[in-house]
């Protein structure tokens, strides 16, 4: 099916929308009128840009304030239309939208609405134009779908019918599968967005909240199901009024919107792209530090062992149990710091998961192999992480441990210990993106949105995971203070002792995150505890947390860089990640920058 982005979704000026989303692969636009007015092209110059570009004009839009007027107003209205169409003509846009009225002169008769938007639509089918008629949310007489259906049917004319816009039906929580009782035909034009589920005035969620499909609370592929079953067979078209869009790269935010109807298009049985295969496991963490010795001298007091070394790179494979990470002193520069660049990620079927993620327009990385190496296919993620599709200890499948060479065996402390969850901070124009990538390409399962108090504002919080647990990964975005907390990452390690992880970390050596006294007589007061539990807790700087299903108990070591290590003891099936206690752990980190390193 034919994808399609009105300009107004995009940032720039008209051409660098238009190129951004031919590059992204869109078959059409919707041309803005303020993107026309502003631009220093003529119509016949658009046309041809478009045509260029590979681009069709399914829309100019658009047209306001038409029907349901008294008859000197709605002269006026018809000779502002009659410009309009000529222009349109110049243009090659064949279709119009024209949205109810919200003019104070407007009338409340259906009757008059119907009569005049037929006269509307013969002067535009005198110039080869046709009216897509839509209702505005917050119209002021005709604000359903269903109601301006009624008024396209009655006036009955051939170069008339509707717009149906999935933020204006789903905002006000109509029914969308009376949508099946409109004529195939007569859906001119279908217009997409999402949107986060917010009590707040419609007009202003609208202008300024919209986001796309897959990245808010509305069930977008249920109402294209419906549209489909009435018969329409025109494009699917995006229509995003978003402050972050306007703010952003017209590029990657092209890239974003035709991955969310791709992914729309496999949930509503449009397209197939290769099936997702979600990952099973982390294989790994991969650091890139500038200098080893700090985050080498955390990873030792945690009982990590440097078990392995690439051949022909400056990459070194620590481990302890299950937990793996690598530490890169190739590509870093001093003034980066340490920081979590890349992932690796155990795939059931690694080649097919780079299939899927190239079709869902992920960038493919080219990865320089020497002879022998086995470097699995890798992606970028938004942020710029690198996610590898790996196999470790697979038969019949390239093992990426191939590519190092062993220099001691690992230790074990304490049971077995694993990758618990990472978290990635985002850029925050990019955080709805990040969620939907993580969605799309990975086939991970995102959850509720949670905000953090940070005493420098608010962190909001997103976690992506797959139905069991075994990969979970917590997309951050928030404030900038000077100090650079906010943009820390960290790497959770669960072990079934926290405790003894912790005194271990504390006696060799590992500086632990120091907790205020208050948070304990805090947690006094809201739980309680075996004897010497609360005071243990103290002691070690742990954390505390419980919901529905367990108990979650945790620390922090220092941080290294823009990295940081938390050690989990997860109980009885808790789910959460404390976010309860993330106030707290973030106040102490400010508390505690002038001792970080790296």
């Amino acid at each position: 099916m034919r994808t399609s982005i009105a300009t107004v979704s995009l940032s720039g000026s008209l051409t660098e929308k238009l190129t951004a989303a031919s590059r992204a692969g869109f078959d059409g636009v919707e041309i803005f009128e303020n993107d026309l007015l502003a631009s220093p092209l003529t119509p016949e110059e658009i046309r041809a840009r478009c045509a260029d570009l590979g681009l069709s004009i399914d829309l100019y839009q658009p047209m306001r304030d038409v029907e349901a007027l008294p008859e000197g107003e709605f002269a006026r209205a018809l000779r502002r239309a009659r410009h309009k169409f000529e222009l349109m003509e110049r243009l090659g846009a064949d279709t119009v939208l024209v949205c109810s009225s919200v003019s104070p002169h407007a009338l409340d008769d259906d009757a008059l609405a119907a009569e005049q938007l037929s006269r509307l639509a013969g002067l535009a089918e005198d110039h080869g134009v046709r009216v897509a008629y839509e209702a505005l949310a917050w119209g002021r007489h005709i604000s359903t779908y269903d109601h301006a259906w009624r008024v396209v049917e009655t006036a009955g004319h051939p170069a008339l019918g509707t717009c149906l816009d999935s933020f204006h039906i789903l905002s006000r929580g109509s029914d969308p599968k009376g949508i099946e009782d409109i004529p195939g035909e007569k859906i001119f034009f279908l217009q997409l967005a999402d949107a986060p589920l917010l009590a707040m005035d419609v007009l202003q969620w609208s202008r300024h909240y919209r986001c796309f499909p897959g990245q808010g609370g509305f069930d977008v592929a249920g109402l294209v199901r419906h549209v489909l079953r009435a018969g329409y067979d025109g494009p699917l078209s995006l229509e995003v009024f978003n402050d972050v869009f306007r703010q952003s790269e017209a590029g990657p935010t092209a890239v974003d919107a035709r991955r969310s109807l791709l992914t729309l298009q496999e949930t509503v049985g449009l397209a197939a792209p290769p099936a997702p295969a979600p990952p099973t496991g982390i294989a790994f963490a991969e650091l890139v530090t500038p200098d080893a010795a700090p985050v080498s001298a955390v990873l030792g007091a945690l009982g990590f062992t440097r078990t392995a070394r690439h051949r022909g790179k400056p990459v070194d494979l620590w481990q302890h149990g299950d937990a793996r990470v690598l530490v890169n002193t190739g590509p870093a520069e001093r003034r980066d710091g340490t920081r979590l660049a890349a992932v690796g990620l155990e795939s059931p079927d690694p080649a097919g998961a780079a299939r899927r993620a190239e079709a869902l327009l992920a960038p493919v990385l080219p990865r320089r192999r020497a002879p022998g190496d086995a470097a699995p296919e890798a992606v970028a993620a938004p942020d710029g992480t690198e996610l590898f599709f790996c196999a470790t200890g697979r038969p019949g499948l390239p093992d990426w441990r191939a590519d190092f060479e062993d220099v001691a065996r690992p230790t074990h402390h304490g049971g077995p210990w694993r990758v618990d969850h990472l978290s990635l901070t985002q850029p925050w124009h990019q955080f709805d993106e990040a969620a939907l990538f993580h969605r799309a390409v990975l086939g991970l399962r995102p959850q509720e949105s949670v905000d953090v108090a940070d005493p420098y504002g608010l962190l909001r919080s997103r976690a992506v995971s797959t139905d069991d647990g075994a990969v979970r990964i917590v997309l951050t975005v928030g404030p900038a203070p000077t100090d650079g907390t906010a943009h820390a990452q960290h790497i959770a390690l669960a072990t079934d002792d926290v405790v003894a992880a912790a005194r271990r970390y504390r006696a060799a050596g590992g500086a632990p995150l120091p907790i205020p006294a208050n948070y304990y007589d805090d947690l006094a007061a809201r739980f309680e505890f075996a004897d010497g539990e609360l005071e243990t807790y103290r002691e070690l700087g742990i954390l505390y947390d419980r919901d529905a299903h367990g108990t979650f108990r945790h620390c922090y070591t220092h941080t290294v860089g823009r990295v940081f290590f938390e050690l989990v003891q997860r109980d009885g099936g808790y789910r959460g990640y404390g976010a309860a206690n993330a106030p707290v752990r973030l106040a102490a980190q400010h508390a505690v920058r002038g001792f970080t390193g790296g």
